[in-house]
């Protein structure tokens, strides 16, 4: 989820095609959820196969990521390792609002409420060890370069953005630009007409660019007095001050030039403070990842996928004879220069 800077971030529209020719770190729980909600069955439930295990974060994956590839892009999926040890109220946080939409969920069941019963049943997401389990197998199959992070998949992605091994970072949340990211790209995954969870209303989604430089230079700020803002604001790892959003943070920031002195000033505290702050300067992360596409497994996919968990074999040959052609055509050169 991370910290709201919806309000002060330099958002720019932007088309998959302005993308090609990119490496990118794609937050990959970040976008799992992202399938997980959007693939879903007229009634609200997630795919599934015949034996009834959910394969929306499958169909995502396997899908979505040749898309990107037919399009250009070289994806590198980076994992989250174990959380950061403040994340632990977020965490609670997150599992009271589940089950609170669990019971509420029920409740439409009984009643009948069909718009209701689908709207819930795209917030109720699980993401365990099984799924993580089969999406690195099929991202293996599929030759396509993951990374596991010690911690933050965001952080991970962030680094390796703010170290040039990749070109962006592809990701719905704000945090990366705290992270050290130089370019996050919003709405990859999931443009187009969108319901409004919870209304009958449809909005257009486009895919944006948030650019860190771009972002500073307009609010007249560095990477570390973003971070100031977002600690006032509230992150995944304290709450923030009362009644601060992200702009009346920056005017904060501004007029007395860091945290601990707005702290100072309001007569206020953030446990840990010093202890964030250097988690978003300097996160643990995997220093020499793998960004390099690997052979195809065609028959390890076929295998997977339809033997395992029911996909069309008819629908599955195309999109893996179209990956077998990206990666025939990056063997034909040097992959830094061609991607």
């Amino acid at each position: 989820m991370g910290v709201d800077l919806s309000d002060i971030v330099v958002k720019r529209k932007i088309t998959i095609k302005d993308l090609a020719n990119m490496t990118v770190a794609v937050d990959a729980y970040n976008i799992i959820y992202q399938f997980l909600s959007s693939i879903r069955q007229p009634d609200g439930t997630p795919l599934m196969d015949r034996s009834g295990n959910v394969t929306s974060h499958l169909s995502g994956i396997f899908y979505r990521t040749i898309t990107m590839l037919e399009s250009g892009i070289k994806p590198v999926y980076v994992f989250d390792g174990k959380p950061f040890r403040l994340k632990n109220r977020t965490l609670e946080e997150r599992r009271i609002v589940k089950e609170k939409n669990i019971s509420d969920l029920e409740k439409a069941r009984e009643e009948g409420d069909v718009e209701k019963i689908r709207s819930l049943s795209s917030r109720i997401n699980y993401i365990n060890a099984d799924m993580i389990r089969e999406i690195k197998e099929l991202l293996t199959c599929m030759g396509i370069p993951y990374v596991q992070a010690p911690t933050e998949g965001e952080a991970q992605a962030s680094w390796m953005n703010g170290k040039d091994m990749v070109q962006g970072v592809i990701s719905q949340d704000y945090d990366c630009i705290l992270f050290g990211a130089k370019q996050i790209y919003r709405n990859i995954t999931i443009y187009g007409r969108r319901k409004v969870s919870g209304k009958n209303i449809y909005i257009n989604v486009s895919p944006e660019v948030i650019e860190a430089a771009e972002t500073f230079r307009t609010l007249g700020m560095t990477r570390e007095n973003m971070i100031d803002v977002a600690l006032l604001v509230g992150t995944d790892f304290n709450t923030g001050i009362d009644r601060v959003g992200a702009r009346t943070a920056v005017k904060l920031i501004r007029k007395y030039g860091s945290i601990e002195e707005v702290l100072k000033v309001k007569n206020r505290e953030i446990e840990n403070l010093q202890e964030i702050k250097d988690f978003f300067m300097h996160p643990p992360v995997e220093e020499h990842p793998d960004t390099t596409l690997h052979e195809v497994k065609r028959e390890e996919i076929f295998e997977m996928l339809c033997d395992r968990h029911d996909f069309s074999k008819d629908r599955v040959l195309p999109y893996v004879e179209n990956l077998e052609k990206v990666h025939k055509k990056a063997s034909q050169f040097n992959l830094d220069s061609f991607f």
